[in-house]
């Protein structure tokens, strides 16, 4: 059964607008794409974001996340409409699990030292964290996009638990981008494998729904049909 909408969800220090690139080519292919803009505000609100855009859809859905989106995608997954999960470069999370709980088990990241937060606990990335750590194969002019459209995450959305873990019941894509130097090509593996993912790996930073937007593309299809 060919799945005829496309839900994306971005990840944390992003907009709706990092799947710029992916949504003309989705709906050249006929499919109905709806890019979710996060609250970032707390895990439940994300989650109840792309819940209301799931509820909207008419027939089956392919669930897209990003990076902390893994984590929204894999507790808004659990849906009926939802029939396949597809993570660029994310967290996933089992039950009981959190894009946090995971981060602390992976091998230390150099864009950490990056992180800045505010007085009320909301993080973002410095210019630099971007430019060399983030969306290093972007160039400068996206960089810049990207920095000014960052959307700071309250530190404690990275703690949301998921009470149920919607990959367990649903086919899985992961796409591993092996450039990351956000999560690292070896923790994103381990993740897929324990998934049992359909896997496909893109010499990309963390960002390869920018930098190579027709292999993200062609991998979202692929999880379509």
């Amino acid at each position: 059964m060919t799945a005829s909408n496309v839900i994306l969800v971005h990840g944390a220090w992003a907009d709706g607008s990092s799947w710029a690139k992916i949504i003309p080519l989705l709906a050249a292919k006929g499919m109905t794409v709806t890019a979710v803009q996060l609250p970032l505000t707390s895990f439940e609100a994300d989650v109840a974001a792309v819940g209301r855009a799931i509820a909207l859809a008419q027939g089956d859905v392919v669930l897209v996340g990003h990076s902390y989106a893994g984590a929204v995608i894999g507790q808004a997954g659990n849906a009926p409409k939802v029939t396949r999960l597809v993570y660029i470069d994310a967290f996933a999370p089992d039950a009981g699990e959190s894009a946090g709980s995971l981060f602390a088990q992976f091998e230390t990241v150099p864009l950490n030292a990056e992180i800045r937060p505010d007085a009320e606990g909301f993080l973002s990335l410095t210019p630099k964290g971007i430019s060399t750590l983030f969306a290093q194969d972007l160039d400068p002019i996206e960089q810049a996009v990207v920095h000014a459209t960052q959307g700071p995450i309250n530190g404690a959305a990275l703690g949301g638990t998921l009470t149920q873990a919607a990959w367990r019941a649903r086919p899985t894509f992961y796409l591993i981008g092996t450039e990351d130097l956000a999560i690292l090509r070896v923790d994103q593996e381990r993740m897929a494998e324990r998934m049992n993912a359909t896997t496909r790996h893109v010499a990309s930073s963390h960002v390869p729904m920018l930098s190579h937007p027709e292999v993200v593309t062609d991998f979202i299809l692929q999880a379509a049909a």
